[in-house]
């Protein structure tokens, strides 16, 4: 592997995807985008469900009804989708610190969306206690 480089090729970002290595420290501006930055949510998302659509496949070429497959296969693959929606972002800040980062970046974009609306209540409020 390659230290210089910033972006992970194919036999670097399969393992990387799916949690199993950490990538180089000069990739992390790479690890921050993939993780905390626009449409991580969903790369995400797909990330968890690939493998579950993978192992489910094969039950499609049972030779049975369709509404047969959809019961065999749906009642696994929905909580499946629901889970990676759930736990998207303790699972994204868990690969951040994995690489060492602040896992504190997935909140960046929310926080960027809301910075007017926290900058109106410092103007009628006033600042929060550190307390």
């Amino acid at each position: 592997m390659s230290e210089g480089r910033s972006k992970p090729n194919l036999l670097q970002f399969i393992p990387y995807a799916y949690g199993r290595t950490v990538l180089p420290p000069s990739m992390h501006p790479w690890v921050a985008h993939d993780l905390a930055g626009p449409g991580a949510a969903m790369r995400t998302i797909v990330r968890f469900a690939i493998p579950c659509f993978l192992i489910l496949v094969p039950f499609w070429f049972i030779d049975t009804s369709v509404l047969n497959r959809m019961t065999m296969t749906l009642p696994i693959f929905i909580p499946f989708i629901y889970f990676s929606i759930v736990l998207n972002k303790i699972y994204r800040r868990g690969r951040l610190r994995h690489h060492g980062l602040d896992p504190e970046l997935v909140d960046v974009i929310a926080r960027q969306k809301e910075a007017d609306l926290h900058a109106d209540y410092i103007a009628k409020y006033g600042p929060r206690d550190d307390d």
